[in-house]
């Protein structure tokens, strides 16, 4: 069985938020206020999230990313990966803060895990301690090192850049990739940010940081998928690591999209910025069928959105920022 929308695309990639919590404070995610986590039984237990990635699986879903809040703060992360190994998942990824990784990697691949995307938006540790509100910057890089070491080398690593706070280290970042061999990957400020401070002024353009890097450094380009959301760049010279841009705002790649998203309390988005998403617990708890979860599955993937309209007049952020969402 296949999941397909009614613009065609067909629905292979599913990306499933464990939990709400974060041990980070990141700028562009989470509000420096008090916590307002769900109530644990909120949010889907382990045999619910089991039984739900059966169902995915048996429609048609190939790839999984596990992301919250923060993943690795939830006991039982290990064991549910290995499960969706066992369903014969093919692609299974997860996004971390990279701030348990070290000590967790050996455990996460030992489950199945088959790649790691480490947030990192400054290589400055007081500025990173800025903009994470933390004081990880050490444990971060300890988790992409364990990573580097690992057979799924090379790390993916994350920065999302915002105008005036972190664009300034696009060559350190660069510079970074090619050292260590990473994969650097830079993400587009988008508006889901909890404290409601993002603009247009603050997005740098992919097309930006690639002029900069390529005046540098030649990049030639990397044939991708066409539902990929990076478009990837090697360096010209032939030295190690990878450059990977995300132009979720200025260069949208809706249009083959191959995404759903599952919130740690089991509502359905079938885009990042679906003004609404629909509630999946509901029907687990007031014990439904399999076949009928199936048949409110399709009916919602049918009605996914064209694409996310941030660039069209009168487009209005979702209500439910990165954290609650899952990155």
């Amino acid at each position: 069985m296949s999941l397909y929308d009614k613009f065609g695309r067909q629905i292979t990639d599913l990306r499933i938020s464990v939990t709400d919590r974060c041990n980070f404070r990141c700028v562009y995610c989470r509000s420096a206020d008090p916590e307002n986590y769900r109530d644990h039984d909120e949010i889907l237990s382990w045999a619910e999230l089991r039984r739900l990635a059966g169902i995915f699986v048996s429609l048609g879903i190939r790839k999984v990313r596990i992301t919250g809040g923060e993943p690795l703060v939830r006991e039982g992360v290990e064991e549910y990966i290995a499960h969706l190994k066992a369903l014969g998942v093919v692609d299974l990824s997860i996004t971390t803060n990279g701030h348990l990784l070290a000590e967790r990697c050996d455990r996460l691949i030992a489950a199945g895990l088959q790649r790691i995307n480490v947030s990192l938006d400054s290589l400055d540790a007081v500025k990173f301690e800025r903009i994470t509100r933390t004081r990880s910057y050490e444990k971060v890089m300890e988790g992409i090192e364990a990573v580097q070491k690992s057979r799924l080398a090379p790390a993916k690593v994350n920065a999302v850049l915002v105008r005036g706070l972190n664009d300034d280290e696009v060559e350190a970042f660069a510079a970074f990739a090619r050292e260590r061999g990473v994969i650097m990957r830079f993400i587009e400020f988008m508006p889901l940010d909890a404290d409601r401070h993002w603009s247009r002024e603050l997005v740098v353009p992919a097309a930006e940081v690639y002029q900069r890097i390529h005046a540098q450094w030649p990049l030639e380009q990397i044939p991708h998928e066409k539902s990929e959301t990076a478009r990837k760049y090697r360096f010209a010279d032939g030295a190690p690591g990878e450059i990977g841009l995300i132009a979720s705002v200025t260069q949208a790649f809706c249009g083959h999209c191959s995404r759903i998203r599952l919130t740690a309390d089991g509502r359905m988005r079938t885009c990042l910025f679906s003004k609404e998403d629909r509630n999946l617990r509901g029907l687990l708890r007031a014990n439904a069928a399999d076949e009928e979860i199936v048949e409110w599955v399709k009916a919602m993937v049918m009605e996914k959105e064209e694409g996310h309209r941030i660039n069209e007049p009168g487009f209005v952020p979702p209500s439910r920022t990165m954290v609650f969402i899952g990155g």
